[in-house]
């Protein structure tokens, strides 16, 4: 499937060889225990071990994250998940690992973590490569480009390069760019990690996550950690993932090419500063994010003059939720700062653009901005 369409790619991905009177895909498989007699040699033993309808989503997951090539995929409950199996079942008391300073809000819980183990935990920013300042006698590096919410952007190659020369592992959280838009495995990273609750599934309605890896002996201590700890996705779930798929290239071009007519309209608007987008040209990231992604995400962020303002935006909005997520179908957007643990001023705003008509999001928003003007 190597030659394939993203969008054919995407509708084909995982499907099992068609057989008389079965459906293309097939539903969710809902066991525990299956019938098991003799040695526990076959491919479906316990349900805490594999499940059929997890197969076919993994299988679907590497065609997308590695088009033809040979690799594993381990779905997960959740994004974080899927985050804490790569790191905690990698570091060991004594080594160091190098995570972002500017990540997903999550990830001072996972340093905690891993400091507690007596792993030794350096952080840098993801812009301007920061994080090769602090790479020496690290085991693994995490990346996050372009990083939430903040969408620095950082040469993948150039850090995979510097860390695998000092001995380390490189995974990247590629939550934001999907494998349409970024392949971290082909940018040479060991991991591509992934939240599914966004932009992969795109619904809203779910939470999953993933770790892609080419090396079997990897992967197999990451199945091991989903194992020990339980941190199974529900068949349901499962196949309401792989359902999803098969829209992603649907969704991700609409919510791509929506977020750029977003970003371009909103740096004419004087109240608005800190504006970032990957694929707009005069972003700082554009130059790198333009040499390694193939699609620039569906969140702009930018700073508004103060929280009231951003709250008063917020308010105004009739097609846009306000909401944690990202990536969905459905435009939501938050004020930032109101979790308190990202570095980001008061009137900071993440916007998720959905699959709405550009034109009226554009409108709603131009509109909700003029209100939340007036109200000052």
């Amino acid at each position: 499937m190597s030659t394939l369409g993203d969008g054919t790619r995407a509708v084909r991905a995982g499907l099992p060889d068609p057989e008389q009177f079965e459906p293309t895909l097939p539903g969710p498989v809902f066991a525990a225990h299956f019938h098991l007699s003799g040695e526990p040699t076959g491919p479906y033993t316990y349900g805490r071990d594999t499940n059929p309808t997890w197969t076919l989503l993994e299988r679907a997951i590497s065609e997308l994250e590695a088009p033809g090539e040979d690799v594993g995929t381990t779905v997960f409950a959740s994004g974080m998940a899927a985050v804490s199996a790569v790191l905690l079942s990698r570091a060991r008391t004594g080594d160091v690992v190098v995570l972002p300073d500017d990540g997903y809000q999550a990830l001072p819980l996972v340093r905690e973590q891993l400091e507690a183990y007596g792993v030794e935990v350096r952080t840098a920013p993801t812009g301007d490569d920061g994080q090769l300042a602090v790479l020496d006698g690290a085991k693994l590096l995490w990346i996050e480009t372009p990083s939430n919410p903040g969408l620095d952007v950082c040469d993948v190659r150039r850090l995979v390069d510097a860390a695998h020369a000092v001995g380390a592992l490189v995974a990247v959280d590629n939550t934001l760019a999907t494998p349409l838009g970024q392949r971290p495995l082909e940018l040479g990273a060991d991991f591509s990690v992934a939240s599914d609750t966004k932009g992969m599934t795109g619904h809203g309605d779910l939470l999953l996550g993933h770790v892609t890896c080419r090396d079997p002996e990897l992967m197999a201590g990451v199945r091991r950690w989903r194992k020990v700890v339980g941190a199974i996705p529900g068949p349901m779930e499962a196949w309401l993932a792989h359902r999803s798929l098969a829209t992603l290239e649907l969704r991700i071009d609409r919510q791509c090419a929506t977020a750029l007519t977003l970003a371009e309209a909103l740096s004419r608007r004087p109240e608005i500063t800190g504006l970032r987008y990957p694929g707009l040209p005069s972003d700082p990231s554009y130059p790198q994010a333009a040499a390694q992604m193939r699609r620039f995400g569906p969140v702009v962020s930018f700073v508004l003059p103060d929280r009231g303002r951003a709250e008063r935006f917020l308010t105004a909005l009739r097609l846009v939720d306000d909401a944690t997520s990202f990536g969905g179908v459905r435009s939501t957007a938050e004020r930032r700062g109101r979790w308190g643990g990202d570095a980001v001023p008061e009137g900071f705003i993440r916007f998720s653009v959905g699959a709405e008509n550009p034109d009226d999001l554009v409108a709603d928003v131009e509109r909700a901005l003029d209100t939340a003007a007036a109200g000052s």
